[in-house]
């Protein structure tokens, strides 16, 4: 019961980052690239900073540093850029949707076993993803958002495999983080846009506390989840991120996205059933 809730409480800042970032960028009149840096810079800080109070080490040079920092970064980076188009719960759910199949693939690929329930949830959230990017019909999501999101969901789904194994999570993340910071630094040379006073403290709460802190406590719960079971519990984060959506920015909901909530949520409560 505990893990569940403290990965409830990981999920619902997962969800925090959709919002804040859409926030920035439609109310705050905040530019993709610097929403980026900023939140890429304030999560560094604030790794680096606990890294060193409890533990004092951070693995600059380990193994697979390169993969991680690349994984970040494009996960940070078409993020961003995926929200200028997309709203908060669309573009979480093609996020997590895809981070589910990048996961289900390294689970594959590592031989976890995976009962038949778990691939029959699978099977019923990705059934919610081609409702939601159907070609047909009404409110179907901006092509090229839905192209930048599904880079960034292979990038997490990347990042969050290759955290299973560390035995250093916070510090390895802190690293992560503060390498990935030159790649939003040119990301931002190349595309540079306007970044507003509110647009940066969102930027820095999205850094700070619900990336930073949020990716350090999630790479604590990965190592007692199995990669499947997390890719699948991820899927619960469109749901809280497009009722922040109604909340804070006053998005509609359509009924191609309420089919496609409904079989992802599906999808979870029977990848999840023992």
């Amino acid at each position: 019961m505990r893990l569940v809730l403290f990965t409830g409480l990981v999920m619902i800042a997962f969800a925090a980052n959709s919002v804040l970032n859409r926030m920035a960028l439609v109310g705050a009149e905040t530019g993709p690239a610097a929403f980026a840096l900023v939140r890429l810079g304030a999560g560094a800080v604030m790794l680096v900073v606990l890294a060193n109070l409890r533990a004092g080490i951070i693995p600059w040079r380990a193994p697979g540093r390169v993969w991680g920092v690349a994984a970040l970064a494009l996960y940070v980076i078409g993020f961003s850029f995926a929200y200028v188009t997309l709203e908060t719960g669309t573009g979480a759910l093609i996020l997590f949707g895809g981070v589910q199949i990048t996961m289900f693939f390294g689970a594959v690929w590592m031989k976890e076993d995976m009962p038949p329930a778990r691939w029959i949830g699978a099977i019923i959230a990705f059934a919610g993803l081609i409702v939601l990017l159907w070609p047909a019909g009404g409110a179907v999501p901006d092509i090229f958002g839905a192209v930048l999101m599904a880079a960034a969901a292979l990038g997490w789904g990347v990042y969050s495999l290759l955290g299973r194994g560390g035995s250093n999570p916070l510090g390895a993340t802190a690293a992560n983080f503060a390498l990935a910071l030159p790649i939003g630094a040119i990301c931002f040379l190349l595309l540079p846009d306007n970044l507003s006073l509110a647009g940066g403290v969102l930027a820095v709460i999205s850094g700070a506390v619900t990336s930073g802190v949020g990716y350090a406590l999630w790479y604590m719960a990965l190592p007692k989840l199995a990669a499947s079971v997390a890719s699948v519990a991820q899927l619960s984060v469109p749901l809280i991120a497009v009722a922040g959506g109604l909340v804070f920015l006053g998005e509609p909901l359509s009924l191609r996205f309420l089919i496609a909530a409904l079989l992802v949520l599906s999808g979870v409560v029977v990848s999840l059933r023992r």
